[in-house]
């Protein structure tokens, strides 16, 4: 049987890929970016055992990509967004964050707490 902590680490990572897969591809603008940032908070938020998710969508990143195009939006990519989120699971609580590494948008542990 998985433990506790493995259990609350399992559900994060479920978040995570729910979070990234369900809105990567969104259209997003400087415009709209705060409402989308706080829908997929909201949206995420409502599984169960997670406590917060903090959605920031990097406007100045997006702006620049947009510079030099002829359309008004962007896709949403890991490269638009940093998120952070704690689930609590049973007494334990971890935290993540997501990132850019290189090119890709990796999420992992920031710590656990019994």
């Amino acid at each position: 049987m998985p433990s506790t902590a493995e259990t609350a680490c399992f559900e994060a990572g479920i978040k995570f890929g729910s979070l990234y897969h369900q809105f990567a591809g969104t259209p997003v603008s400087p415009v709209s970016a705060d409402s989308l940032a706080r829908a997929m908070e909201d949206a995420i938020e409502n599984q169960p055992h997670c406590e917060s998710v903090d959605v920031d969508i990097l406007v100045d990143d997006l702006a620049s990509e947009l510079a030099d195009s002829t359309a008004d939006y962007a896709e949403l990519t890991g490269r638009f967004m940093e998120v952070e989120m704690t689930v609590e699971y049973e007494g334990t609580r971890v935290r993540t964050r997501m990132e850019m590494e290189g090119d890709y948008p990796a999420m992992r542990l920031v710590s656990v707490e019994d």
